[in-house]
């Protein structure tokens, strides 16, 4: 026999099911925006693994022991909210645009790394190199500049070579 009412009735009253999703999205939300601004772009094993462990561990702080599938319904929807609300208020309010997605980190300027900013984002210089190499830029003398985008992508402009006037 199946317990519909087990089912489709909330074991957890719902309001404190969008509490709990609520604030432990925006935690989650704002330790993974401190700790990892390259998850748009390079992403790498231990990054992954830290986010299935997070949110293992984060499980059952936003739940409880749901039982039912309206829980579970409420606390997906709850994240999804805010994933949205987060999007929306990052498109309209340009301080929020700021914090969702910062501006690009400069890297390299003028042929010269900018060691301060690759400590700040854990980039090595092989790392840079490697992107580089996309470009078609060998040496770092050759770079105007290179920034590491929100995305986590590294953009660069080489020097342009001085023109040839006879």
């Amino acid at each position: 026999m199946i317990d519909w009412q087990a089912v489709f009735m909330p074991s957890v009253p719902i309001l404190e099911i969008f509490v709990r999703g609520t604030v432990m999205y925006l935690v989650l939300f704002v330790l993974l925006r401190v700790t990892f601004r390259r998850i748009g772009g390079n992403i790498g094993l231990g990054d992954v693994l830290m986010i299935a462990l997070v949110a293992a561990a984060a499980q059952n702080a936003m739940a409880r022991d749901h039982h039912s599938v309206t829980d579970g319904i409420v606390l997906v929807a709850t994240i999804g909210f805010w994933n949205y609300a987060l999007d929306w208020l990052g498109h309209r309010i340009p301080a929020v645009q700021r914090f969702y997605e910062p501006p690009p980190l400069p890297l390299v300027e003028n042929g010269r790394l900018l060691h301060r900013n690759m400590r700040l984002e854990l980039v090595t210089y092989d790392e840079l190199m490697s992107q580089l190499h996309r470009y078609g830029i060998d040496e770092i003398s050759e770079v105007a500049i290179a920034y590491m985008e929100s995305d986590g992508t590294i953009t660069a402009i080489r020097h342009t070579p001085p023109s040839d006037k006879s």
